[in-house]
């Protein structure tokens, strides 16, 4: 059997709006599930952190790593909706999570697997917490 999800990542750019758009357009390709990531920009990235050069070339911006993801980050209200507007149109919600906080509000929000990110790939405390939760990994 073919699953397909559609990677929407960051790409609503931290609008709610877009990232609806997203799941519109994943449904009606015909997506099985489409995929966000879930974190803080507090929790992912150091304030002195300084965006990659391929990062300043295509955003024109020399601001912090944190800065940033503070413009793509939604609220954990804004991916309730979106698991309500998914389900709405049919189509499994997924979200990748940075930490341990994360994966329990996906949790608690009902998804039905877990997708670890590659930079989680060695978070012990990440892994343990998926594992521990009978979900698919």
């Amino acid at each position: 059997m073919v699953f397909i999800i559609a990677e929407a990542g960051v790409n609503h750019n931290g609008s709610v709006e877009n990232a609806l758009k997203l799941v519109d357009v994943a449904s009606s390709a015909g997506c099985d599930a489409i995929k966000f990531q879930t974190f803080t920009a507090e929790r992912v990235a150091s304030k002195d952190c300084k965006r990659a050069d391929y990062q300043v070339e295509s955003t024109g911006s020399n601001d912090s790593q944190i800065d940033m993801l503070r413009e793509l980050e939604l609220s954990y209200d804004d991916f309730s909706n979106l698991k309500k507007y998914c389900d709405y149109k049919n189509i499994e919600f997924m979200s990748t999570p940075s930490n341990k906080e994360d994966l329990s509000f996906l949790i608690d929000l009902g998804i039905r697997r877990i997708k670890i990110g590659s930079s989680g790939i060695d978070h012990k405390e990440l892994i343990n917490h998926a594992c521990k939760s009978g979900l698919p990994i």
